[in-house]
């Protein structure tokens, strides 16, 4: 494998940076026994690639150690276990955040100590301390309110104390972290809320949060939120196997969440020590921030209470090749649909729920009773006819008002005509077929078109026509039945320029579709025919519909009898299922094409790494030569050549986080803009990578 190559595929180029939960067995007030543990799981997470690595809330002594907390020999036992993880860092790529007792100035605190290549860098002590329940902190510990030192003595070093401490990596700037310690982020503002707002993208808990009914799916909740309120990474790691039983049960809990997005959860009930590992996309929380500006905002209005917080810069150890290269986190092949059969149905109800609700407001607001729309028998005007159905059902206006026209040309074939025909029978609404070829022939000839003669030229303009006359007809149409043209194109198209511009099927009154993709919109008609959405679950129509390639069929097949259009749009644009990934990525993060390519390799490379097939029940695979040719279309027709389309579109609802094209809404851009920065990029992907 060359330089390049294998620099391509390591994830720390592409701004992930790998971190470790660690979940260690312990022994009640025994610090040599659960040193020897933690630096064992430490070396283990650093070899593995870890840059930062979690352990429980007072680690180092064991949680449940009662009043045993103000025993000197115990407490002489924990710094030393302290100084014994500090000279295991030497060498090792990884910082470690430990929890132990310590004192300081006659009192004595539950703190969090990081350490790295062989130094003590900061030390957190705890500021909220549990006496409710089955906690009694407040017996054994004080608060951090009563700290008065910012600087302490500790195992040989001069170390910073405090909750407003950051630790920043000098390799890499855009890991900076902070810890606060288990109850600290079950109050209303966690000391890591002021963290995040100071800068810091790794928030770190320490926690010996016992385990009861429920308890388990309510840290999820918590750590995920409170992750996404921060844009940070979230590690939380719990005490497990040896802690006291007395009265209590420890399960050993540890998470990795990602701005509400769980990376990593660990075993639970484990009689082993053990370790989660998750690649965290630092440059992702970045971006974020700086796209969300209300982030900024309100660090703003906390100027004053981040007045006084301290950042401690570290030199990381120079990384070894990752034992794991691949990318510790999953990636989705479709990044606008969900995996799981649940999920994907719970977001499908709510895209078409948003769909149909925008409709009927547009149709009472403007006053208007009637829908025309071009029925075509594929996969775009099918979805957008359910919806229209929809619509007219909750305004209790008759189907007979929907009025669906399916208008073939020179190039329909006599499926998807059938498939047109079947479904508008189906929706029961009006139907009417319009033959635009006559029209067409006359504008070809005003033209003065070779095809008018009988020459079978087959080119830009005689496609455009056709596209243009069916759109000319609904406008026609809806004029002389007072209704209002129901736009069909999805995102996919738009965002690729795969529409016909002004009088084409760019256009309409109002485009129910246009911020949703086309991998979703296959799921969606798929839930909508088989969840009976339209008042009854229809017939197979859908089904074979799905089974059709998606064609603008302008074209002829060369086989009069074709079965299938012979015109295959993908073999433009490239493949729907890889060109929405790429334009989720772009839209939706702004990453450079090369990160793109990175993820799209990731989740695309090998066939059975797909967790569910798509619409059409096929797996796929891309290598990395075809993600790179197909990335290069999408970026010239993305940035380069489609935008003044985009510039004057329709109004459409906006569907979902992943973005929409609206000039009125997530994507402002110039019409005359140039895609060499995009395309430079994508020139330093290598040509392909091996297999697996």
């Amino acid at each position: 494998m060359t330089t390049e190559l294998s620099e391509f595929l390591d994830p720390r180029s592409h701004g992930f940076v790998r971190v470790a939960v660690a979940v260690p067995r312990n022994r009640i007030a025994d610090p040599i026994f659960n040193t020897g543990e933690t630096i064992e799981l430490y070396r283990a997470a650093s070899a593995d690639g870890a840059m930062v690595v979690a352990f429980p809330e007072l680690g180092l002594s064991a949680y449940t150690c009662d009043d045993l907390f103000h025993q000197a020999a115990l407490l002489d036992g924990c710094e030393g276990a302290l100084a014994s993880v500090m000279a295991a860092s030497q060498g090792l790529a990884a910082l470690a955040i430990v929890g132990l007792p310590l004192r300081v100035d006659h009192r004595l605190y539950n703190v969090a100590a990081a350490v790295a290549g062989g130094r003590l860098l900061a030390v957190w002590p705890k500021t909220y301390l549990p006496n409710y329940g089955e906690f009694y902190e407040a017996r054994q510990f004080s608060a951090s309110a009563s700290v008065l030192a910012t600087e302490i003595e500790l195992c040989g070093q001069r170390v910073p104390l405090g909750t407003n401490l950051l630790v920043q990596c000098r390799q890499r700037p855009l890991l900076k972290l902070h810890a606060e310690i288990c109850e600290d982020v079950w109050v209303p503002i966690p000391p890591s809320s002021y963290a995040a707002l100071a800068g810091a993208t790794v928030l770190v808990n320490l926690s010996a949060s016992n385990i009861t009914i429920g308890k388990s799916e309510y840290r999820h909740r918590l750590v995920s939120l409170h992750s996404a309120r921060c844009l940070a990474a979230y590690l939380y790691s719990s005490a497990g196997i040896g802690e006291s039983t007395t009265d209590l049960a420890w399960e050993g809990q540890a998470l990795i969440y990602e701005s509400g997005e769980m990376l990593a959860e660990s075993e639970r009930f484990s009689n082993r020590s053990h370790l989660i590992v998750a690649d965290v996309d630092l440059e992702r929380l970045s971006r974020e921030r700086m796209r969300q500006n209300s982030f900024g905002v309100s660090a703003e209005h906390h100027r004053q209470a981040l007045a006084g917080w301290r950042t401690v810069a570290f030199d990381a150890a120079e990384p070894a090749p990752l034992s794991r290269p691949a990318l510790q986190r999953a990636v989705e092949r479709f990044p606008y649909v969900p995996a799981d059969t649940r999920n994907r149905d719970e977001r499908c109800m709510e895209v078409f729920n948003i769909q149909v609700q925008s409709l009927v407001q547009r149709l009472e607001a403007a006053g208007i009773s009637k829908l025309v729309i071009g029925v075509s028998g594929g996969l775009d005007s099918t979805h957008a006819l359910l919806v229209c159905a929809q619509a007219m059902d909750r305004l209790r206006r008759p189907r007979a008002d929907l009025l669906g026209f399916t208008m073939p040309g020179f190039a329909t074939t006599g499926r998807t005509l059938g498939q047109a025909h079947a479904l508008m029978n189906e929706i029961r609404c009006s139907a009417r077929e319009i033959d635009i070829r006559p029209s067409c022939r006359q504008m070809l000839a005003d033209l003065g078109h070779p095809f008018a003669d009988g020459v079978a030229q087959y080119d830009i303009t005689f496609e455009t026509v056709q596209a243009g006359e069916r759109t000319s007809h609904l406008f026609r149409l809806a004029n002389h039945q007072g209704g209002i043209v129901v736009g069909t194109g999805d995102l996919s198209e738009l965002a690729l320029g795969w529409c016909t511009y002004g009088v084409g099927d760019h256009m309409s009154h109002y485009n129910v579709n246009a911020s949703v993709p086309k991998t979703l919109i296959k799921h969606l008609v798929r839930w909508v025919a088989e969840n009976g959405q339209v008042g009854r679950p229809v017939s197979d129509v859908p089904q074979a519909i799905l089974a059709t390639e998606v064609s603008p069929e302008l074209v002829p097949a060369e086989d009069v009898g074709a079965e299938q259009p012979g015109q295959k749009t993908e073999d433009f644009v490239g493949p729907y299922e890889l060109q929405d990934f790429h334009l989720y990525y772009t839209l939706r993060y702004g990453f450079k094409p090369s990160k793109v390519a990175f993820l799209a390799y990731t989740a695309w490379h090998d066939a059975s790494l797909g967790r569910w097939p798509d619409a059409s029940g096929e797996h796929h695979a891309y290598s990395l030569a075809e993600i790179r040719k197909h990335l290069g279309t999408f970026l010239l027709r993305f940035f380069k050549t489609s935008q003044f389309k985009r510039s004057c579109v329709p109004n459409s609802p906006k569907v979902g986080s992943g973005g929409s094209l609206s000039p009125r809404g997530d994507w402002r851009a110039p019409s005359d803009g140039e895609a060499a920065v995009w395309l430079a990029d994508l020139a330093r992907i290598p040509d392909d990578a091996p297999p697996p």
